[in-house]
């Protein structure tokens, strides 16, 4: 079982126009309104491909019920800590004549002390024990950079693989405590290693020097070109097929869940990176932030190209 630990999940709205017009009056012709936070689509996701999944982290105010409700109707199992605040709301205005997407995404809420070692209590506690615990996304104002840190070091002596997939000052802390599987993209890594990743060899060079550092599977993700991936035995490439992108959003998302859902099924890196870039090539296809589907996951696993590098 995949367990995910959201800090700063959010209620996202994506409102479509048929042009957006700046400084008029813009009318929507749909609007859908889907859960948030990456921890949180990590386990839709592993929820859609048929995986066991549970999704932790904060939820307050009446777009957290929102959210649990909408969680409900996907099926997917939660056990959220109770805050004050108000969770985050994302808006995304999409485009249809400029095929552009506007994201604007808040900070999120304080968090206060007591209500963060709930968490934390609960992460160090946590039952049923999963085989994998994944730590996702952006953290909230005024929590600790080193939030992701003390949270894997915690799983890590309950004996629990840990994944994570962040940015910025949490991802520098957190990869000090050697998660099992991370999958920065190639912005992220630059920043991380900060080292110019313009070419294989130097992204190859990068993700040696992270499996060096105790990282056991490293991944670093590169948009429509697919991912480079290493473990202590080899590195490879997966390339996606060419497709119509209608929505970038979740795609990340969606690679991190079948990568890590398949390493726990007992594949090889080579075939978990495959279901990884089927996964995410298939988040492209849906709109707004709808996530991947399974039939459109499976019928692109045979087009995804493995190399050995």
């Amino acid at each position: 079982m995949i367990a995910t630990v959201t800090l700063n999940p959010s209620l996202d709205r994506t409102v479509t126009v048929e042009e957006l017009v700046m400084d008029e009056a813009n009318r929507w012709t749909s609007l859908r309104r889907d859960p948030g936070g990456k921890g949180i689509n990590v386990s839709r996701v592993i929820h859609e491909l048929g995986g066991e999944t549970i999704a932790y982290g904060f939820i307050g105010g009446i777009d957290g019920e929102t959210l649990k409700h909408l969680l409900q109707q996907h099926g997917v199992p939660f056990d959220f800590t109770p805050i004050k605040g108000e969770i985050r709301s994302n808006f995304i205005i999409a485009d249809l004549a400029s095929c552009h997407q506007t994201r604007i995404d808040a900070p999120g809420p304080h968090i206060m002390r007591h209500e963060l070692q709930k968490l934390v209590q609960k992460v160090k506690h946590i039952s049923p024990k999963p085989d994998y615990l994944a730590f996702a996304g952006s953290v909230p104002p005024a929590v600790p950079a080193d939030i992701y840190r003390q949270l894997i070091e915690a799983a890590k002596h309950n004996g629990i693989k840990t994944v994570l997939d962040s940015d910025n000052k949490w991802l520098k802390e957190g990869i000090k405590a050697k998660p099992n599987v991370i999958k920065p993209n190639v912005h992220e890594a630059e920043e991380l290693l900060d080292k110019h990743l313009r070419s294989e060899t130097a992204i190859v060079k990068a993700l040696k020097l992270l499996v060096d550092r105790g990282i056991e599977v490293a991944v670093i993700s590169r948009g429509k070109e697919g991912l480079i991936a290493a473990n202590g035995e080899k590195v490879i490439k997966a390339i996606p097929p060419q497709v119509e992108v209608r929505s970038t959003v979740g795609a990340g998302d969606s690679t991190i869940a079948g990568l890590v859902l398949k390493l726990n099924e007992g594949l090889d890196i080579d075939e978990a990176c495959r279901w990884a870039v089927a996964a995410g090539t298939a988040a492209t296809l849906t709109p707004g932030t709808e996530l991947c589907r399974r039939e459109d996951v499976e019928r692109l696993l045979s087009k995804v190209k493995i190399k050995r590098l």
